[in-house]
C-alpha cells in the first residue's frame, strides 16, 4: 500500500497542541510537555506513544551542520531517466537514497525524475559523485547540477496553536 493510500488517524486539538508544543522545541521532556499543556504525565506519554504508533510522528531526527563535518558545498542534481520501468526507478531510487553524501532524495514529478539534496567537500567531490553515483546507472539519461548557496528551514504543516 502506498504513503498516500494510508488512512491516517484524526488529531483532535490535544494531539495538535501537542505536536505544536514539539514543533517549536522537540527536546521537551514529557513531564515539561504536560505542564506545559495542562495534562497528566501519563496521558500525556500515553498520547505521545498513540501519535508514534499510529505514524504521525515518524521518527527522531539528528540535524547536524553538514559543515562542521567537512562537507561545506551542498547541491541539487536533478536526475532524468530514459527509461521509466517501476523495476529501473525502484533500483535507482534505493541506490541514490542509500549513496553516502545525499541529504535527501526527491522521486518527483515533471520534466525530471528525482532531485538529489548532496553535500560534499568541493567542486571536484561534487563532480566525482556525479560520475560515480548518477551517471553509472544506464537508466539515466540527463542531469543538471545546481549549487546551493544558502539553505533555511521554512514553518513546515505543525499546527501552531496556542493552548
Amino acid at each position: 500500500m502506498s504513503q498516500l493510500a494510508k488512512v491516517q488517524p484524526s488529531l483532535d486539538s490535544v494531539d495538535r497542541h501537542i505536536l505544536s508544543e514539539l514543533g517549536d522545541n522537540p527536546e521537551l521532556t514529557n513531564k515539561a510537555l504536560a505542564a506545559r499543556l495542562g495534562l497528566a504525565e501519563s496521558t500525556c506519554a500515553y498520547r505521545l506513544r498513540a501519535l508514534r504508533d499510529n505514524g504521525v510522528i515518524t521518527g527522531r531526527r539528528l540535524d547536524v551542520d553538514v559543515r562542521s563535518l567537512g562537507y561545506p558545498l551542498q547541491a541539487v542534481i536533478k536526475v532524468r531517466l530514459g527509461s521509466h520501468s517501476k523495476e529501473h526507478v525502484e533500483k535507482l531510487y534505493d541506490d541514490l537514497a542509500t549513496t553516502p553524501g545525499v541529504i535527501q532524495a526527491f522521486h518527483v514529478a515533471g520534466a525530471d525524475d528525482f532531485h538529489l539534496h548532496v553535500a560534499v567537500e568541493d567542486a571536484e567531490a561534487l563532480r566525482d559523485f556525479v560520475l560515480q553515483h548518477v551517471t553509472v546507472h544506464r537508466v539515466v539519461r540527463q542531469t543538471e547540477t545546481q549549487l546551493v548557496f544558502e539553505l533555511r528551514e521554512g514553518p513546515g504543516v505543525l499546527p501552531r496553536e496556542s493552548v
